[in-house]
């Protein structure tokens, strides 16, 4: 067995892992922090995976650190890299919270809910055609379908989900993460 493998032969990656890398995962990141088995600039290179090989994906507060042109390249390669409905699990921290925005490598704009919707060719191409690879180079190449949710603050957690749902809506920082599941089409 490879360190690309887990124990049911399954090729899970990390991307940005940093050097918290998630159990039985590959850790991927562009800096040699412990843990990381493959470094690769994952905004701007092609990945060091075959195509439609991975099974399962996660990056946890890293795609903040990309720029808007390297957010399409992920999510190309992402799609390139992972098996029919493979799903990827994707942390950031929410742009309404101010962890958004504190990190002087945080790239702009913030990643949003609205980001997830050009993922999916469907929307792209009635919405955005003009984001899509049909129409520039550097355009999006892929097709997920998206899921998110929050990561509340912790004050909220208590307070019934009526309120929940208005203190998300209108309250700065009552939204500390969002975590988004994408599932290849």
């Amino acid at each position: 067995m490879t360190r690309r493998e887990t124990l049911s032969g399954e090729i899970k990656i990390d991307l940005g892992c940093g050097p918290n890398k998630r159990e039985g995962f590959i850790g991927c990141d562009k800096i040699k922090f412990p843990n990381v088995d493959k470094v690769f600039d994952i905004g701007k290179v092609k990945w060091p995976f075959k195509n439609e090989t991975v099974d399962e994906a996660f990056a946890s507060h890293f795609i903040e650190h990309l720029t808007a042109i390297e957010r399409i390249h992920f999510a190309n390669e992402l799609f390139r890299v992972l098996k029919p409905k493979a799903q990827c699990t994707i942390i950031v921290p929410h742009w309404s919270s101010n962890r958004a925005y504190g990190d002087p490598t945080h790239q702009w704009p913030p990643v949003s809910e609205m980001w997830l919707f050009y993922l999916k060719r469907e929307w792209r191409m009635t919405n955005a055609p003009h984001t899509d690879k049909a129409h520039i180079p550097n355009g999006f190449d892929c097709d997920f379908e998206a899921t998110w949710g929050y990561n509340l603050h912790p004050v909220l957690s208590t307070r019934n989900r009526e309120f929940q749902e208005f203190a998300t809506t209108f309250y700065k920082e009552a939204c500390q993460d969002m975590q988004a599941t994408l599932t290849k089409l």
